[in-house]
């Protein structure tokens, strides 16, 4: 006689497409019921593609026949499928195979930014998004170690690099390009060129979206990676502490001087949820974003509290929202990724993303601070107040 258990045994076989996770450990079987021969199983899955879902029906399938289930009643439940884009993006794009560049920045160090770049990522991936993750972080590379990369080497095909997979997602960090502990004491030129290294010399594929974790602070690598590709979306990181806040308005200010959307605002360590109890308790402030958010016009993503799990997990390689996508912060990762992409298809849509209009004034290695390069200011100004079009 067939069991729900028997049943549940089964359907651990089956992965998810595209991870090394089973439906059943990422929690996506929601019910299983069991008559004689016949199964009725109900799953929800985070993918809005028809391929993950034909996928699933035929391994689930092959796996119930072997039991001797005779009648499967399969439901599974999944997001509606994105919008088409617009592709009204204007610009420069030096990594044109990347439909939608989202830029994490943080006015500070220290609030989370690293974690939330590879955790929305990942929750990307599991809705069914091909998504890359580019650590921009020149000083502080970390993503290597979160997404448990730190010993892996780079490969090379032809004259680029390949990224590495991790849970789903193309993944490319500074930090693996150079001698672990190396300290990188780079000027402005450096700095830029190396955000362009990263984005042309390795061998993305076609991807939905790119993460970029930028470095803190509003300086070069932002300007360059502005100027070089049409950013879609940016996220602001930030704790509830007012001190943060205001190093959080900077970030978003720099977002409108670059004329990159706002996607919203990550607020980490809002509350500590105990490992004992589950019970959230408001430790350093909760909710202080809800201003800063409607200040700038955009929206909150996410309040992601303070987690043991969260803490091991980027150490030792294991995020949050893949290995525990039940717990309270895994659900507010995968909700603020759908609700970042459905931002970024407005986007799309209102015809908001493009940088044509921050592309450099200077010929191309000329520096403004320069005799050469004031005389070429001067000229511009000069045709600006002239009156005739150029």
């Amino acid at each position: 006689m067939i069991t729900n258990d028997m049943v549940k045994e089964k359907l651990s076989n089956v992965m998810y497409p595209g991870f090394t996770k089973s439906i059943v450990d990422f929690g996506f079987v929601k019910d299983i019921a069991v008559k004689d021969n016949t199964a009725s199983i109900f799953l929800e899955i985070t993918s809005s593609a028809k391929e993950v879902e034909d996928s699933l029906r035929e391994e689930i399938a092959k796996e119930l026949k072997l039991l001797g289930v005779d009648d499967l009643q399969l439901t599974i439940k999944k997001p509606q499928a994105p919008k088409q884009m617009s592709n009204s993006q204007s610009g420069k794009n030096i990594a044109p195979q990347v439909k939608n560049f989202i830029m994490v920045s943080s006015g500070k160090g220290g609030v989370g930014k690293s974690t939330t770049s590879v955790n929305l990522a990942i929750a990307l991936a599991m809705q069914g998004k091909k998504v890359g993750l580019l650590d921009a972080d020149i000083y502080g590379p970390n993503i290597p170690r979160m997404m448990g990369l730190d010993d892996s080497e780079p490969r090379i095909e032809g004259n680029k690099v390949m990224p590495y997979q991790a849970y789903g997602v193309e993944v490319m960090s500074m930090g693996s390009l150079v001698e672990p502990g190396q300290a990188l004491i780079w000027r402005g030129a450096m700095i830029q060129k190396a955000i362009q290294q990263l984005l042309q010399d390795i061998l993305w594929s076609d991807l939905d979206c790119m993460i970029i974790d930028m470095p803190p602070g509003t300086g070069d690598a932002q300007l360059t990676l502005a100027q070089s590709v049409p950013v879609a979306a940016g996220v602001n990181v930030t704790t509830p502490q007012h001190v943060a806040l205001d190093d959080s308005r900077r970030s978003l200010e720099m977002f409108n001087k670059l004329h990159i959307p706002i996607a919203g605002v990550v607020e980490n360590m809002s509350g500590f949820v105990c490992p004992n109890c589950q019970e959230e308790s408001d430790i350093f402030g909760i909710g202080t974003c809800e201003g800063l958010a409607k200040e700038y016009d955009t929206v909150v993503l996410a309040n992601i509290p303070i987690e043991p799990s969260i803490r091991v997990g980027g150490d030792e390689g294991k995020p949050i929202v893949y290995f525990y996508p039940d717990s309270v912060s895994g659900k507010r990762y995968l909700e603020a990724a759908k609700t970042l992409w459905d931002n970024i298809v407005k986007f799309n849509d209102n015809g908001e993303i493009g940088n044509e209009s921050i592309q450099p004034t200077m010929p191309e290695g000329v520096s403004a601070c320069s005799s050469e390069g004031q005389a070429h200011a001067a000229q511009q100004k000069s045709n600006d107040s002239c009156g005739c079009s150029h």
